[in-house]
Formats: C-alpha cells, structure tokens, sequence
C-alpha cells in the first residue's frame, strides 16, 4: 500500500499525502525518471534529497529530482497536493 492517492494522466501525476501518513511510510526511495515536482498545496511539509538537509515545501515551488536519486518526503500538519511531470 502506498502513503498517498494519486491520479495519472500521461507523464502528469497529481499525488496526495495527508498528514495522518505514519512517518515509517515515508521512505528513502528513488525513482526510474527524472521528475518535475510542483508543490499545490501543504504545510510543513520537507522533502530531503540525498545527502543534502530536509528543506521546506511551499506552495508553488517548482524542483527537479533526477532519476535514482534517493530521497525522501517528511509529514507535514495539512494534506500535500504535488503535480509531478516525468
């Protein structure tokens, strides 16, 4: 089971998080593509990215996450709504 909801359509994802996500759900992973990420919505909300600290998500914040680069997302207080284009 996954720690988010998401819809896909072509190579656009809209993916939600809610904050009731037990933190142990919230894993170091990497992904098979570059991706582009847009941050809709959330609060306090980080994302980490390998060796690197956890910085702050923000509402339109636009990030790039190269493909089997490990990194992480860590909880926020309100539900995360990303836009992610691979």
């Amino acid at each position: 089971m996954k720690p988010y909801n998401q819809i896909k359509k072509g190579n656009t994802i809209l993916r939600t998080f809610s904050p009731s996500v037990q933190n142990e759900e919230l894993v170091w992973h990497r992904d098979k593509r570059d991706r582009v990420v847009e941050v809709l919505e959330g609060k306090n909300w980080k994302v980490q990215l390998d060796n690197q600290l956890p910085r702050e998500l923000k509402v339109g914040d636009v990030f790039e996450i190269k493909a089997e680069t490990y990194h992480r997302i860590l909880k926020g207080t309100t539900p995360l709504k990303v836009k992610i284009i691979e």
